[in-house]
């Protein structure tokens, strides 16, 4: 695999970073120890992390005990489970749908990995929901049949051999695998769905208690762990998501995500934007070395202060 190429990306996932990993990337600190992942799901900052050789190490952690079961797969045999994918994607050919609901209904069952890794490529806008019982319930997208099986196999094949021998896998709560984070390490963190569900909304795997997260947050930014957080965003004036307190003293910088769809089919201009709040001394590090991604934009709501704290209290 060449610096030229793009890091596999085989597990498609509504969210996934995919396209902003170079910008977040700019301020992980080339060797670093290990990069924490804590809400995995695609895994896609930790892959571009290893492809780009900034860390030694990855950890992945997901409370989608399937999904954890899946990059440990891809780990171990990533022919074995492209092969499995392939079968499940040639045996919906005579009928798509029927054989959607077919797989749907085993992993419903079973839990199986290959299966989580067809409907996620199946499904609309590769978006795991789940009914009140806990049960897959996505529709599938009656505009694709999924990835082709020859390129899922080159995908994972290419993430098995970044990950092997250089990523830790589990499967639990995101304090947990916070909790494992320690000095040398980097803890980037993309909780679910912030900003479209709340604690009573079901159609997801684990909704977030926003409260417990920032308290999660506090207890390791007091241990000095330096964290990048992916949280809310905006298009255009409208905002998705409430902001992280200013007293975690976190930088927040806009990535900007390019235009809206929405907006595009309304004939509107609005764009995108993510925000990412990091730790002051990761942004004192970047700023050392002069570089800034393109897609950087500075909102002007936190400031570098004394002793590397960084925050202002005026802001919301």
């Amino acid at each position: 695999m060449t610096a030229t190429m793009a890091a596999p990306h085989p597990i498609p996932y509504q969210g996934s970073k995919r396209r902003l990993a170079p910008a977040i990337l700019d301020y992980v600190p080339a060797g670093t120890r290990r990069l924490v992942e804590p809400c995995c799901g695609s895994a896609a900052v930790s892959l571009a992390a290893l492809h780009a050789g900034k860390v030694g190490e990855v950890v992945l952690n997901d409370s989608l005990a399937p999904l954890a079961a899946l990059w440990r797969a891809i780990i171990a045999a990533p022919a074995d489970v492209a092969t499995a994918y392939e079968r499940l994607w040639r045996a919906q050919l005579a009928d798509p749908r029927r054989g959607y609901d077919r797989v749907r209904d085993r992993f419903n069952r079973d839990g199986d990995p290959a299966a989580l890794l067809y409907l996620l490529a199946r499904c609309v806008k590769s978006a795991v929901r789940f009914n009140a019982a806990g049960a897959f319930n996505q529709s599938p997208d009656r505009r694709r049949l999924g990835t082709q099986p020859a390129r899922m196999r080159a995908s994972l094949v290419g993430a098995g051999a970044l990950l092997a021998g250089r990523a830790t896998v589990t499967s639990g709560d995101y304090a947990a695998a916070l909790a494992g984070a320690g000095r040398g390490d980097v803890v980037y963190l993309d909780p679910p769905y912030q900003g479209t569900s709340g604690p009573r909304d079901q159609r997801y795997h684990q909704p977030l208690d926003r409260e417990r997260f920032i308290a999660a947050l506090e207890r390791l930014l007091a241990r000095d762990v330096p964290v990048i957080v992916s949280f809310d965003g905006r298009c255009g004036e409208r905002r998705y998501g409430e902001a992280l307190p200013a007293r975690l003293g976190l930088a927040h910088i806009e990535l900007a995500a390019g235009r809206s769809t929405q907006a595009t089919l309304l004939g509107s201009a609005a764009r995108t934007y993510e925000s990412l709040y990091v730790s002051p001394q990761l942004v004192l590090q970047r700023s050392r070395l002069g570089s800034a991604h393109p897609d950087h934009r500075d909102p002007g709501r936190v400031r570098l202060a004394r002793r590397d704290r960084q925050g202002d209290p005026r802001a919301p």
